[in-house]
């Protein structure tokens, strides 16, 4: 019996020597990778480059294959900024493709790159080095969304509004303090992306396919001529880990899960029952149907998105948790998750900080809906027990005021003294005083209160921070 004919390696194969025959055409298409991994090319050209200086430094390649592998790269990275390179879904994926296209550029030097590497520790830097931009990206982002914050809060030092709990009138609040609780939310996912980005900026090259190479390379070189902070230290795990991966999309879903509260308060207070804010038309809709319509479409989608990076986030770790080491073809599902996480939220983040700009305010409404709620009740109370009645026996009282003055349709400031002594002997023409809206929150005067003053020290302290980023 006559052996199969080996295949021709017409698509530029490096492994094609072992098979007896092609790959088919419906698993060409089903395992490349191209059309999406494509966006990793400058990073693939950036590590090879510094690849390439390694493997000359240490004596594995000529002056002439290095300075015509520079060549050919910088021709390479042209093509694709102009748009004018192939991408073959035959040569699976960018870093095949790259080579392919360098080895027709410049020949045997081209064939040699690749010594003391594999696919497996390259798209493991590759994936680095990309996720590193976008981590930088997404922190300026972060702080351009604070600043709209505090721009917007700085106006609002004085707007009172009420605060909720269970969505229920409870106390009053300043504006700007409320804003101020998203801008600590994005401070602190400023700081786990800056945590996440020092873990993973470490150098994954010269683990090769999993055991490292028998070439004398330098690894700590490469690093530094990247940017790594350091080397990967176990070469099984530099190849296989996508921790940097599921952590980055730990911390994105994180940061959306608080961009999707801040729209759902923002849905809410569009609603004409609220009625405390408007957003600039540009970031809403209309109905086909129902001319009056101004939908709040933005922070909707918002919602919306959040789901989906949560659900990227939930698709690796499925995707990782039961891998083998070393490298395994399931990694190749990582990227699409991971490049629709850096391109939902970087997307998010830009439109929120003009959507926040854009933000009008109705002091009226948002006062309206205070005297509405009973807001101050609890300072009833606790002058009730600045003047010695015990805090249970105060809140019974004042939950009994609060009850005739439902029952007669108007807020606690609308009682008389006569009307609340009937509830306690204890009140005084002193305690109408604590029950206006200024002096309720004048009266939370520590760090972390609401009390005017310390809202603006908030603010004075926000702006020492993100400028000395």
């Amino acid at each position: 019996m006559q052996p199969k004919e080996k295949p021709v390696d017409d698509a530029g194969k490096t492994w094609s020597g072992r098979f007896s025959e092609p790959v088919a055409e419906l698993v060409k298409r089903y395992t490349a990778s191209v059309d999406f991994d494509k966006r990793l090319a400058e990073f693939d050209i950036a590590a090879s480059l510094a690849h390439a200086r390694m493997l000359h430094a240490v004596g594995v390649l000529t002056a002439k294959d290095l300075a015509d592998i520079e060549r050919g790269m910088n021709a390479i990275l042209g093509e694709i900024r102009q748009g004018m390179f192939t991408w073959s879904v035959d040569l699976e994926d960018v870093h095949l493709n790259i080579e392919k296209r360098l080895t027709d550029l410049v020949g045997n030097a081209g064939k040699r790159l690749h010594t003391g590497r594999s696919r497996n520790d390259q798209v493991a830097t590759d994936i680095r080095l990309y996720l590193r931009r976008a981590v930088d990206e997404i922190l300026a982002l972060i702080h351009a969304f604070q600043k709209s914050l505090l721009d917007l809060a700085e106006h609002h030092v004085d707007t009172l509004m009420p605060g909720y709990t269970h969505l229920q009138v409870a106390q009053p609040v300043s504006f700007a303090h409320h804003l101020l609780a998203y801008y600590e939310m994005m401070k602190r996912d400023a700081a786990r992306f800056a945590d996440c980005r020092r873990r993973f900026n470490v150098l994954p090259l010269g683990a090769a396919a999993l055991a490292g190479t028998d070439y004398p390379i330098d690894r700590e070189g490469v690093a530094r001529e990247l940017g790594f902070d350091g080397v990967c230290e176990n070469s099984l795990d530099a190849v296989s880990d996508r921790d940097f991966a599921i952590e980055f999309c730990a911390c994105a879903a994180l940061t959306m899960t608080h961009l999707s509260r801040l729209s759902e308060e923002l849905i809410l207070w569009m609603n004409p029952r609220f009625g405390f804010i408007a957003l600039a038309d540009r970031f809403c809709t209309g109905s086909s149907i129902m001319p009056q319509k101004k939908n709040p479409d933005v922070p909707e989608l918002v919602r919306g998105k959040t789901g989906r990076v949560n659900g990227h986030l939930v698709a690796l770790l499925t995707l990782m948790k039961g891998q083998p080491l070393a490298y395994n073809k399931d990694n190749q599902e990582d990227k699409e998750p991971l490049f629709d996480t850096v391109d939902t939220l970087t997307a998010t983040l830009r439109i929120y900080a003009d959507m926040v700009g854009g933000i009008s305010v109705n002091k009226e409404a948002m006062r309206a809906a205070l005297l509405e709620g009973y807001a101050t009740a609890t300072d009833l109370a606790d002058y009730l027990v600045g003047k010695g009645l015990p805090f249970r026996e105060a809140h019974e009282a004042v939950a009994r005021a609060v009850r005739f003055a439902a029952e007669k349709g108007v807020d606690l400031t609308q009682l008389s003294v006569e009307q609340l002594r009937q509830f306690s002997k204890l009140i005084d023409t002193e305690a109408i005083g604590k029950l206006s809206l200024e002096g309720s929150v004048a009266s939370r005067d520590h760090v972390g209160g609401t009390a005017p003053t310390q809202v603006r020290a908030a603010l004075a302290r926000a702006r020492a921070w993100l400028a000395a980023r």
